[in-house]
């Protein structure tokens, strides 16, 4: 064979996999042994379990747990999340089993607080700190409180529903009998929480005491107030809709099912869809409760119109605040939140002056809340869920809930009256899943941004260096 020919078969040769290699690879020596490695993926899944339970998604809880275990030099680590159990999982060469752990979650309280200090502990791991230390901070942090007492979380929840009461240009008696009704129904919730009666039920609690207080409210016409006869019941129903929904985890649901974890989404999609029917059957119950008592409403011909624009605003900042709040978040988060609010109501209001459909519409301003909020979250180095879901919220389609299970219950033998309740529960559905697709949307395109911003602070902090 020729020196030509043998150096077209070596070009050649190159593009064809052979069965064996001819690398001399070696394998570390193992400098982690089984009970050093417990204790690191022990931090590590503590540290998940608590993100969890106080918010995160299901990615973002994965990615934690094989930053901090890598970072005390336990690489690989398999982990599996599910809506209620974690699971890791780390298997060294040679080793004759790998070493395990499981742990079960029980439950959800958001919590954006101890989320934001758990954030803040996993960089300080990454930058070096002692694994014990690291395990001390973790349970001084499960151990805290809730940052605020009930009493004030009672009272956010109140100013929420104010806040949507602004947003439809209520008078002065109507904001009160929204703040009036929204502290009933929470100190409902909260007195059903404290004897541990399941969510559902609560959820059904709350919105039935709603429903019967925006029906007795024409009763106050007959006073011959000014202000009594413009009193809208359905403005009071629908901001006790939108804090009814307050908690649900729409966008970490729809992030799930994005992610692949099919488990969790699962989860949290049913559970979201029990929520959301406990709120349904306690309106339909209050509704024709009402109607009994001889309360009865008529079900409005067109969507509740909004008020003015400054008063829009200040009602989605008022919201998002009321939001942050409740979930526990601190100052940061609830300033970044109120911000994000406008941005994401600015988006939706210029989609719609465009032309874009109300659900088409929503979905616009949820991605540019979204998308800010990510950017924000890094630079002020908060959860991006945390105020993600505080800005959209103002978009949340209460009153269309309403109006639709409104003319469901009063359509009586009229199909078209029935036919058009449905039509807006319907509609109130599809805006929903729009929120969740463009919150998440706004998410995943801007990490990649975020991961850039990353990368050229790390290169100019190398070149202070």
């Amino acid at each position: 064979m020729s020196r030509r020919e043998r150096t077209v078969l070596q070009a050649l040769s190159g593009f064809v996999r052979t069965g064996a290699t001819t690398d001399t690879s070696t394998d570390t020596l193992p400098v982690i042994d089984d009970r050093l490695a417990v204790s690191i993926l022990d931090l590590a899944m503590r540290i998940g379990e608590t993100m969890l339970v106080a918010g995160a998604n299901a990615s973002a809880v994965t990615t934690t747990i094989v930053r901090v275990a890598a970072a005390y030099g336990l690489d690989p680590v398999d982990v599996d999340v599910t809506y209620n159990s974690i699971t890791a999982a780390h298997h060294r060469t040679g080793a004759a089993s790998p070493v395990t752990l499981l742990r079960v979650v029980r439950g959800s309280a958001p919590d954006h607080l101890r989320l934001e200090r758990l954030q803040a502990l996993v960089a300080e791991i990454e930058q070096g700190r002692d694994l014990g230390d690291a395990l001390s901070r973790c349970r001084e942090i499960r151990r805290t409180p809730f940052r605020y007492r009930p009493a004030v979380v009672v009272l956010s929840q109140a100013l929420l529903a104010v806040g949507v009461a602004i947003m439809f240009g209520g008078n002065g008696l109507v904001i009160a009998l929204a703040f009036f009704a929204a502290s009933v129904a929470a100190l409902t919730q909260f007195a059903l929480a404290r004897a541990r009666v399941p969510y559902f039920f609560s959820q059904i609690a709350g919105a039935f005491v709603l429903t019967m207080i925006a029906a007795a409210t024409p009763l106050l016409r007959q006073t011959g107030w000014d202000a009594a006869a413009e009193v809208r019941p359905s403005v009071i129903v629908a901001s006790g809709v939108v804090l009814m929904l307050a908690g649900l985890t729409v966008v970490g649901a729809a992030q799930d099912a994005i992610d692949g974890f099919a488990l969790t989404a699962i989860g949290r999609i049913l559970e979201l869809t029990t929520n959301t029917l406990g709120v349904v059957l306690g309106i339909l119950a209050g509704l024709e409760t009402a109607r009994t008592l001889g309360f009865a409403m008529s079900p409005p011909t067109e969507a509740l119109p909004l008020g003015p624009v400054p008063l829009q605003f200040f009602g989605a900042a008022l919201i998002a605040v009321s939001v942050a709040i409740f979930n526990g978040g601190g100052g940061r988060i609830i300033g970044v939140s109120a911000a994000l609010s406008l941005v994401a109501w600015l988006g939706y209001l210029l989609a719609t002056q465009l032309g874009f459909e109300v659900a088409a519409a929503s979905g616009v301003g949820a991605f540019l809340g979204s998308v800010a909020g990510v950017m924000v979250a890094y630079r002020l180095h908060v959860p991006s869920v945390a105020i993600t879901t505080a800005a959209i919220l103002p978009l949340v389609p209460g009153a269309a809930v309403f109006r639709g299970l409104l003319g469901v219950v009063e359509s009586g033998e009229s199909a078209a009256l029935l036919l058009t309740g449905f039509t807006t529960l319907a509609g109130a559905a599809t805006i929903g899943i729009s929120l969740a697709v463009g919150a998440s949307l706004g998410i995943y395109l801007g990490q990649p941004v975020r991961a850039s911003l990353r990368g050229i602070a790390g290169t100019r902090a190398r070149l202070r260096r």
